[in-house]
């Protein structure tokens, strides 16, 4: 055997960016990392324990508590989910149907069961259909009427 097939272990090093140099700190003067142990004297940040709050910026008025407020949020909204009487169309295209309610919206996706819904006036409607939802828009409501259908609100 050849002395180079032989493999040498005191030249083994583990691969190239595989190890990072950790700083330790708090191990004495002689580590350069003694005394504060790279934290700095006195303030938050030096001491045990700290986490800063989110948006702080070092008692300077933060960004959030700066910029203008505007508007009203009113809690008593109530959201809807919009439903256009084309797809009430094609729904009933679809599946023969000639009354459409909740249950319905909700088993083909349109609708979820915790949602209002509000029946929208977008698209035609050339079906006599009767519509049960919690909402109806003045257009939609004449078109499904119109037709000899029958919008009845929850």
């Amino acid at each position: 055997m050849q002395q180079k097939d032989i493999m040498d272990l005191s030249k083994l090093k583990p691969a190239e960016g595989s190890v990072k140099k950790r700083k330790r700190v708090g191990r004495g003067e002689g580590s350069g990392h003694g005394g504060t142990s790279t934290r700095g004297h006195k303030g938050a940040k030096s001491r045990s324990g700290y986490s800063r709050k989110k948006g702080f910026e070092g008692g300077q008025m933060p960004l959030q508590r700066r910029v203008p407020k505007f508007g009203f949020k009113n809690i008593n909204r109530k959201e809807f989910r919009g439903v256009n009487i084309d797809a009430l169309q094609v729904l009933a295209d679809e599946h023969k149907l000639t009354e459409i309610g909740l249950e319905t919206l909700i088993e083909r996706g349109l609708a979820n069961k915790n949602d209002r819904v509000k029946i929208l006036g977008r698209g035609e409607i050339n079906t006599k259909l009767t519509v049960k939802a919690h909402a109806f828009s003045a257009s939609a409501k004449s078109a499904i009427e119109k037709q000899g259908g029958e919008a009845v609100i929850l």
